[in-house]
């Protein structure tokens, strides 16, 4: 049963990559959607889901934010090293002085690591459900509609993050029917094991600082770049609005 509801995210999955593939002539208002989209899921649904999950503290410091900020760092840290190891290959100098590249020298495998990083993010989605099921039939309902909705934003952003890196369209496809696949995997893994709450909360806050990084210094500069203009910003304001839809009618 988890799986057959794990079914519903795998749609919506694909749903998402669809519309952001196929609204090309309208990208800055796509760059600014997918950034609202990703702020949303940081603020409002991994990190509250992450500080309960990982409980503990660190020094005064809640375990979960910690990794939240290794999250932001290694993010930026992986961009800047690859940026200058191409420089170094003849792709041009890095732009020390600002954190968006210049067109053309974004690095691809930047964006595959962030894809990638949804992937189990979605596989972890399909795991809640399955360990949600466990629990009783009505937190399984909860679970799976919150999971179903906001999947439609994972797929939007992993094929937005993976094509906006200037890596091929088959690419982003292919990461795509992974980020798909990856919540029917998750559901089904929870027939075979448990993963401890403490390391599902590690992992959500650094995931939530990976993907805070992406937006703020990659999407939303990307977004507004070109088209300045307030219906980009809407569209941003919109995303994020989505997300505090699925949160509150999941609670």
């Amino acid at each position: 049963m988890p799986v057959v509801i794990a079914l519903g995210a795998f749609v919506m999955t694909l749903f998402g990559g669809w519309v952001a593939q196929h609204v090309t002539d309208r990208r800055h208002l796509v760059l600014g959607l997918a950034g609202g989209l990703m702020l949303g899921v940081v603020g409002l649904d991994l990190l509250p889901e992450a500080l309960e999950a990982a409980g503990a503290e660190v020094f005064g410091v809640p375990l979960a934010l910690l990794c939240f900020v290794l999250g932001y760092l290694a993010a930026h840290a992986l961009e800047r090293l690859l940026a200058v190891r191409g420089a170094a290959h003849g792709a041009g100098p890095p732009h020390a002085t600002s954190h968006r590249p210049a067109d053309g020298q974004r690095v691809p495998q930047v964006g595959l690591t962030a894809a990638a990083a949804m992937v189990v993010h979605s596989a972890m989605d399909g795991f809640a459900i399955g360990l949600a099921y466990q629990a009783g039939h009505e937190m399984a309902v909860s679970v799976a509609l919150a999971v179903i909705a906001h999947d439609f934003a994972d797929g939007f952003n992993t094929y937005t993050l993976t094509s906006l890196y200037g890596n091929a369209r088959k690419r982003a496809l292919l990461m795509l029917g992974a980020d798909a696949v990856a919540p029917l995997a998750g559901a089904g893994a929870t027939l075979l094991f448990t993963l401890p709450e403490q390391w599902l909360g590690i992992y959500l806050g650094f995931f939530g600082g990976l993907l805070l990084y992406l937006a703020t210094a990659d999407i939303l500069p990307e977004a507004h770049h070109d088209h300045p203009a307030l219906t980009t910003l809407a569209c941003t304001v919109a995303g994020a609005g989505f997300i505090w839809l699925v949160v509150g009618l999941a609670t």
